[in-house]
């Protein structure tokens, strides 16, 4: 057998042939992959809300791998999603009867210099956070959760606290290497390639598959003071938030609107500032025009490394409490800043605590946009926006309870969509290609013409159903 026409399993790659004649070894390799339980964690993800089993999972360590892989894929007609560490929530990383390519083996840190870092697509950000910190470096903006995977936030933009300052982390990206869906291999940048760099970067998969990114960094602070303040009502809560970005008061501001416990709500700004061992933030100066109920206020001072690595201390209670593996029925979206308290309220009076769970939450939050630069982002064309996004966590697997949830979260947000809000892509809700369109608005028909060139048979992440 030729080089062409081999199956890669001594180095890694669970099933890739070049033509059907060679689909016999493939399936054997198949087999194999049913056999160590492969194909089963393929077929769902983080959301447990769909489940696709693929007819083959991959698991490339090169580039090279996966053009050969697509070859295949072309040959037999097989869709192909990428799957980073499987944390989408509504089948995105799925493909049933395909092919999943698990991006797990492609997770090297490479070179770290000064101001740039090349990572494999399949790292989490944790893992690039300890590459770059000992060297007092940083990706300008981490995800809350840091067990995502580079490739998978960058395929929908990659928000985080500091996205006020320094956009998404789509915005910064200086370099991709991808393999497009017609098996080439390509490095792309705005320099070079840069039709392709503009149709990856949150393009949700559709025109190739991330295997390398060069990503900028910045000198990361040594310690990380964080602010808890509470409110007795939304109003109050949005006022504050909207003061405190006016006047640049932290260097990440968030919220958030909690179950109390007792049946209502408790709304919470947090706003945390870097800074230095010599140079202490003046808590006075910082809090002097809060108008929260000051004595609920939380104080905590942390490194970066503790402060940035906090939501683990979440996920180890959610697996504790059985509530990390139970369905992940979440909307997530961006208002408008003018009309955000209004739209907030309107789907706060369609919800209540019970709808949201006892780990839920609705975050809500001011973000400016000037930073954000990627041209398949979609928000609202305002300065201000507000991230807004009802992250339900359901007590039990009840399939009725989240089915409503996820019927309601389309009811949400055709209502929000039709008041200038944008969908984060990553909801838990279908999405038809008309809807696609819309969300896309004039940036549509290049991107679809991206499509057409970089994947011609349209075999790329069919679980967005985004070009049917």
């Amino acid at each position: 057998m030729t080089s062409d026409r081999r199956t890669f399993l001594g180095t890694g790659l669970i099933a890739a042939a070049m033509t059907s004649q060679d689909w016999g070894l493939a399936a054997a390799a198949a087999e194999l992959a049913l056999r160590d339980g492969l194909r089963t964690e393929a077929s769902t993800d983080f959301g447990r809300l769909l489940r696709k089993e693929p007819r083959v999972v991959a698991q490339p360590v090169s580039g090279a791998e996966i053009a050969s892989l697509f070859r295949l894929a072309k040959s037999e007609r097989l869709k192909v999603a990428p799957r980073g560490r499987g944390h989408s929530i509504y089948g995105r990383a799925l493909s049933e009867g395909g092919i999943v390519v698990d991006m797990g083996r492609l997770g090297a840190i490479g070179d770290i210099r000064p101001d740039r870092v090349v990572v494999g697509a399949g790292a989490s950000w944790q893992s690039v956070l300890d590459a770059t910190l000992p060297q007092g470096l940083t990706p300008p903006v981490l995800t809350n959760y840091l067990g995502l995977s580079v490739g998978g936030t960058l395929a929908v933009g990659g928000i985080g606290g500091s996205s006020s300052r320094h956009g998404m982390q789509t915005d910064n990206v200086l370099e991709l290497d991808i393999v497009t869906g017609d098996g080439n291999e390509l490095t792309c940048s705005a320099e070079a390639n840069p039709a392709a760099f503009d149709a990856i970067r949150a393009g949700l998969g559709q025109c190739g598959i991330i295997t390398r990114a060069t990503l900028r960094l910045v000198r990361a602070p040594e310690r990380v003071r964080r602010f808890q303040l509470f409110y007795p009502g939304l109003s109050e809560l949005i006022a504050d938030q909207r003061r405190a970005l006016a006047e640049d008061r932290f260097d990440q501001l968030q919220g958030a609107i909690l179950p109390d416990g007792a049946g209502g709500w408790q709304y919470q700004l947090e706003g945390a500032v870097f800074y230095h061992g010599d140079q202490p933030p003046d808590d006075k100066i910082l809090l002097n025009t809060s108008a929260d109920m000051r004595s609920a206020a939380v104080t905590t001072d942390l490194t970066y490394r503790e402060d940035a690595a906090a939501f683990a201390k979440f996920e180890a209670l959610l697996r504790s409490k059985g509530q990390w593996t139970t369905p992940k029925p979440w909307l997530l979206t961006f208002l408008p800043g003018s009309s955000a308290e209004k739209l907030a309220r309107d789907v706060l009076a369609e919800l209540s605590p019970v709808d949201i769970g006892p780990f839920g939450r609705i975050t809500c939050y001011p973000m400016r946009t000037n930073a954000c630069r990627t041209p398949l982002l979609r928000l609202p064309d305002e300065d201000v926006v507000f991230p807004f996004n009802v992250i339900r966590m359901p007590p039990s697997d009840d399939r009725a309870a989240t089915e409503r949830m996820v019927a309601q979260n389309r009811s949400l947000y055709e209502r929000l969509r039709s008041a200038g809000a944008m969908q984060y892509p990553v909801s838990a809700f279908p999405m038809s290609q008309d809807d696609w369109k819309d969300h896309f608005g004039p940036g549509w028909a290049r991107f679809a013409e991206n499509k057409r060139q970089l994947d011609p048979a349209g075999l790329l992440t069919p679980g967005y159903e985004t070009f049917r």
